[in-house]
Formats: C-alpha cells, structure tokens, sequence
C-alpha cells in the first residue's frame, strides 16, 4: 500500500491521541506472564509488536513466529528458556540476519538449552525450556539492551537470582533503567553498582498497570512542528517524569524552536512563525538510538548539518538503518557519510532529483514515519509499504488527516 501525503499550508494544530509505549507494554507483557497471577494493561495495545507478543505468551503451539519483532524475539528468547516445554522459535527473513548469539550464550551459563535451528549465532532457535540456576554472566553492553532486558526480566525467577556484569560502553542505558523501574513496580528490587546488576530470587507482586504514551512516536510529531512555519500540537498520555530515553526528544527540538509545556493530559508542543536554527547540529544518541532518523530527516530538511554519534547498532535493526536513511536522502540531493560511529549530514537547501518524492521504507516503521513529514518541505510525498507503521503507530496516517494533512492510501 502507498500513502501520498500532501499538506499545502504550512501550519499545523491538533489533538494526537498517542498510542501507549511498546517498549513499556511489552516489559509489562513478560513481567505479567511470570507473575503466576493475572492483573489488567491499560490501554489496550494497537502496536503490533505488543499485540503479538501477547498473543504468543497466550499459546500452546511449539512454533512460535515473533515476525518481525526483534523486542519479542529476545524477550521470548529468555522467557522460554526457564518455562518447561519445547518450542522453535523463528522469525521473518530479516529477524534471521539480526544476529542474537550473545544472549543465547550468556543463557546458557545460566543452564538454558538452545540450539541454533539453522545459522550459528542466528535465529531460528530451538528452546528446550528449565529451571535455569544463579551464576555470574557478563555480558556486552554496547551491542543491544534488549539482551540485558531479557536476561534481567526472567533474574527473580531464576534459581538463586542473577548477577549481571556488563563489559564495554553501555548502550541505550535508559532501556535498562526502564526495565528496573518496571520490576520494581511489581515488587522486585535490584542492586546496580558500576557495571554489574544484581537480581535476587524473588517473586512479581500482580498489581494492575497503566503504560504511558509513546515518546518514539511523539518524536514524529515534533519533527512535524519544527517543519512547520507554525505549530500547536496536543499530544496525550506523555509523562514529564517519563521511563522512556526518547523523552529528551522534547530538550533537543528546542534548537528548531519547538517548545513544550507539560499538561495534566499530556503534552502541548509549539512553534511561532520563524526561527533561528542552529548552523549544525550535533548529538550522542547512545541512549535514544530510535531518534536518529527523526532528527536526520529534520536537520536534512531545514538546511542544517548534523553530525551524529552513538549509532553503531542502527545497522541491525529491522534495516540497516544507516543505509537506508542514506538511499532515500539522496533522492533529494542530500548528501550524507557514515564511518563505524558517526553519521555526518552535509546540506544546505533541499536539491530534489525528481519531482516524484516516492520513498521506501525497507520494511522499517520508522523509515515510514520520519519520511512522511516532508510533504511540509515538498508539497507532496509518497510513502511506499506504508502499512509497516502498524508494527508501532497503527493510526498514524489517521492521525496525520486529523491534524490537516491530506493522505491518501491506495
């Protein structure tokens, strides 16, 4: 399916109803599925990745299918390894090439059996689930913190509890802390000094949870607002206090002259006619990697050049997303360089290449969204497999219609 997105003012106002944290929802998900006692998540998910995790902790089949899901994927990973039964744990062809080895092997020093079904260090995997037993796992830090995630959800309910030793730069930091927050919301402590977690046996105390808005998605919005000539954006269900890193969102789209006010509903974001924009811009997305391509796109768009840092695991996500960001920028004549940890944007003016903006998306939700706003810069955009926003956003282009935009999918 194509979205063709069309916006001819240059202003933009709307009520957003944010969908609730995938990142948060699906912590609560495993946390739940452990607890041995059912408590109800409030609001109900939209975000596929949510809706199939829930669905897979629900089933009895041996073959379980995450999709696309690379949070489901590694969650379940660890979930299974400690829930007696058998089961083949598999994937889209992409989840195939994400590789998934150092959480398999640091289960495994825990007593976990898993077997690799097809590609050493690859999924599809074959679980044979136990009772794992305490040890001391170290693990790396700079590759993903959804392996640190996975194993410290499953640490209270591990014989003896877990030590977590975390080796290298620590990526995404505010991922981790999430997870702690949330297990401590359903009654189970944890110790962090320097680079070593420590989880004791203990048990989840069922208690009903409400997930909070979604500031990945917001991000999208705020990319919006600072594309616009003028902006007055209501966005709900964010928390000021909030357990997402993506949250810093609302400190760095200050330099485009996007401002936010923090409401009993959510959040109000605003921007008044001209703005002095920053001649570069630079930024360590370490702990907020997911807003990579929205700033990318808003710095490509507006003129600016952007150098950013902390982006070494963005090739492995549901596409190499440096590449991709790369390919489609190109078209309108950006032009962009990337070493092992920096992205470099050089620009001045957007300089298209055709006059039909058409974008891929490279299966990737994000690509989708981040692109989509540009119709503010060019008139009229294309976005192709528009339906890919559904893994996190399902409403989105009902949601850019509400806010003024014309979209039309076919």
């Amino acid at each position: 399916m194509i979205a063709r997105i069309e916006k001819k003012d240059k202003s933009v106002r709307g009520v957003i109803h944010l969908p609730p944290s995938k990142s948060i929802y699906n912590r609560v998900l495993i946390i739940r599925a452990l607890c041995g006692g059912h408590f109800e998540i409030s609001p109900a998910p939209s975000a596929n990745d949510s809706l199939l995790l829930e669905k897979l902790l629900k089933t009895d089949a041996s073959v379980m299918d995450a999709e696309d899901a690379g949070t489901s994927f590694r969650f379940l990973t660890a979930y299974l390894s400690q829930k007696p039964g058998e089961w083949l744990l598999t994937g889209t062809e992409r989840m195939k090439e994400r590789p998934v080895g150092i959480l398999v092997n640091a289960l495994k020093q825990l007593g976990a059996e898993i077997e690799y079904a097809e590609k050493e260090n690859f999924p599809p995997l074959r679980i044979r689930g136990k009772k794992l037993k305490s040890g001391k796992v170290e693990i790396d830090g700079s590759v993903s913190s959804q392996f640190i995630s996975a194993l410290l959800l499953i640490a209270p309910v591990i014989e003896g509890g877990l030590q977590l030793n975390l080796k290298g730069e620590i990526s995404s930091r505010p991922y981790i802390e999430m997870t702690l927050q949330l297990m401590k919301e359903f009654g189970v402590g944890s110790n962090w000094k320097g680079n070593s977690i420590a989880v004791e046996e203990q048990k989840y105390i069922a208690n009903d949870f409400f997930v909070e808005g979604d500031w990945s998605a917001a991000s999208y919005w705020y990319e919006i607002a600072a594309l616009a000539d003028e902006a007055d954006i209501t966005l709900t269900g964010l928390k000021e206090n909030s357990l997402q890193g993506d949250s810093v969102i609302s400190e760095i789209m200050r330099q485009f002259g996007v401002e936010t006010e923090f409401t009993d509903k959510g959040i109000r974001i605003t921007k008044q006619g001209t703005t002095n924009l920053p001649k570069t811009f630079s930024y360590n997305f370490q702990s907020c990697p997911d807003l990579v391509q929205t700033m990318a796109v808003t710095c490509a768009a507006l003129g600016v050049e952007a150098e950013m840092s902390g982006i070494e695991n963005l090739r492995i996500k549901e596409t190499d997303r440096l590449n991709a960001l790369q390919s489609e920028l190109k078209q309108l004549g950006i032009q962009s360089q990337v070493d092992s940890s920096i992205f470099n944007l050089s620009t001045g003016n957007l300089k298209p290449q055709t006059s039909n903006f058409k974008f891929q998306t490279y299966n990737d939700h994000r690509m989708a969204m981040c692109l989509a706003p540009i119709a503010l810069k060019l008139g009229a955009v294309e976005i192709e497999n528009s339906e890919v926003v559904k893994k996190s956003y399902l409403e989105f282009w009902n949601d850019l219609s509400s806010a003024g935009f014309d979209v039309k999918l076919y």
